[in-house]
């Protein structure tokens, strides 16, 4: 059976849906916003996991309406409150890239892209680092209108902007 690792939002409650759409052994690991910062005590706790469960896919979720990502795009109530001021500067810049990249605003799904298209990069290079390279790392968007995962766009759809002069 495979094994999967979904790193989530808490506040999407996407973990029963998750089960009753994926049919493999899942495992959860948590984070306001997919907000968790790639350290050396997240890195250790995800490879042990990894290690000891031998799991093979990680999805990066979040869903359309997720309400950290809607507070980081309009009031931004919640950056002081419990700590999101950093993640909340990287939404926003993913935001203004999207504006830039592709001349539209309030693009949610490609927002979210940008941002778990980031996260993946990130996480694929600490696990690279561990020899851990075999292990596929992918994201998904929950549509709760469509009641579906979406697949976030490629990573080449979400390029980054660069001056050059």
């Amino acid at each position: 059976m495979n094994k999967t690792l979904f790193l989530l939002c808490p506040t999407d409650c996407l973990e029963t849906t998750i089960n009753n759409t994926y049919e493999s052994k899942n495992y959860f690991y948590t984070s306001l916003g997919n907000s968790f910062v790639v350290d050396n005590s997240t890195i250790k706790s995800i490879k042990e996991l990894i290690l000891k469960q031998n799991i093979k896919n990680i999805y990066f979720v979040l869903s359309n309406d997720n309400k950290i990502i809607l507070d980081a795009l309009e009031s931004q109530s919640f950056s002081e409150n419990i700590g999101l001021k950093n993640f909340y500067s990287e939404i926003i810049k993913q935001k203004e890239t999207s504006e830039v990249m592709w001349l539209i605003t309030n693009n949610r799904h490609l927002i979210i892209s940008y941002f778990l298209n980031h996260k993946i990069k990130e996480l694929q290079l600490e696990l690279d680092k561990l020899s851990l390279n075999s292990i596929k790392i992918r994201g998904k968007i929950y549509d709760r209108h469509e009641t579906a995962f979406k697949n976030i766009y490629s990573s080449l759809t979400c390029l980054e902007s660069h001056c050059l002069n």
